[in-house]
């Protein structure tokens, strides 16, 4: 059987759920599901990891105790080569940004970002392009192939398997030239809007920072994300990466509403495939309101709370 490799991220100690999907996408009767974990507790997550198919987990050690990319990314392809993977997928993320190009990097492999199909058999993936605008089907060729996959694109489905736990010990031979300084937060919050099922976002239309409180206060009854439009960034209401929009953050939300947001085309180009997409704006003729599901022409401050309320009372 091909071993495919998935690279597995976790959030607060636990494995994003993202990954899940991204396991059943890999999944097929030809191949062996092999998860690779750097430096994580891989006995406390083999029982998560084999509903979806999971049949091997390697668990990689590395000497340092910190988030070191350079180090990681090298570990990855050591343990891949110990276990005969040429396959490697992995999500989208921030993580990912930083992982998958060094693999790929180290390999000479080809590498696609923000996948949104992919074919194993043919070596053959699709991503949106020209914001959004058109889908690209790129063929790729090589010994080795990189994947990233765009978060909450497969929805994940079970298939119970038993998988066996292979302990990997990684240590440099020589220094990485890569040291972490200092972490920050930038303030937005705990979720990435990339794996969010439901994202709030406001835009022009709250016309401050203040006024953000009334998506997150709707936000909170829902465990939803909050995200913003560009101008919304740019006149420094909220962090960036809070940004959904062609130069912000792609999302693949169940939910996608919209408050306050004309919807350009470049923020449409962030959000368009979400499944549900619901408007709130003064303006019928606004362009948001001609793609989305649902809308409600009216003043966002009376909405908001009246829609607030409605959701304290449910979630009592």
């Amino acid at each position: 059987m091909q071993p495919i490799g998935l690279l597995i991220e976790f959030k607060s100690g636990h494995i994003k759920p993202a990954n899940f999907g991204m396991a059943t996408a890999a999944r097929a009767e030809n191949r062996q599901l092999v998860a690779l974990m750097v430096d994580a507790p891989a006995d406390d997550d083999k029982a998560a990891l084999e509903a979806y198919g999971v049949t091997r987990i390697v668990n990689i050690h590395t000497d340092s105790n910190q988030w070191n990319p350079a180090m990681h990314a090298a570990a990855v392809v050591a343990a891949m080569q110990e276990n005969g993977i040429t396959t490697l997928i992995g999500l989208t993320s921030p993580a990912g940004r930083e992982l998958l190009p060094r693999v790929a990097a180290q390999l000479d492999a080809p590498l696609v970002m923000d996948c949104i199909e992919i074919d194993l058999d043919d070596h053959r993936v699709k991503t949106s392009q020209f914001s959004g605008k058109t889908i690209a089907t790129i063929a790729m060729t090589g010994t080795h192939f990189i994947y990233g996959m765009r978060a909450n694109v497969i929805a994940p489905l079970e298939a119970p398997a038993a998988a066996e736990v292979i302990d990997f010990s990684y240590t440099a031979n020589h220094p990485s030239g890569f040291e972490v300084i200092e972490t920050r937060t930038d303030g937005s919050g705990s979720q990435y809007l990339a794996e969010s099922d439901i994202i709030i976002s406001g835009g022009r239309g709250l016309k401050n920072a203040e006024n953000f409180k009334l998506i997150f206060d709707c936000a909170r009854h829902l465990n939803a994300a909050v995200g913003a439009s560009r101008v919304a960034v740019d006149n420094g209401w909220v962090p960036y990466a809070m940004q959904v929009g062609q130069t912000g953050v792609k999302v693949n939300p169940k939910v996608y509403m919209a408050v306050g947001i004309s919807g350009s085309v470049q923020h449409f180009a962030g959000m368009k495939t979400a499944k549900t997409i619901i408007a709130i704006n003064t303006d019928a003729n606004a362009p948001i309101m001609a793609h989305c599901d649902y809308y409600a022409v009216g003043d966002l401050f009376d909405i908001l709370p009246a829609l607030e309320k409605a959701l304290a009372s449910m979630t009592r």
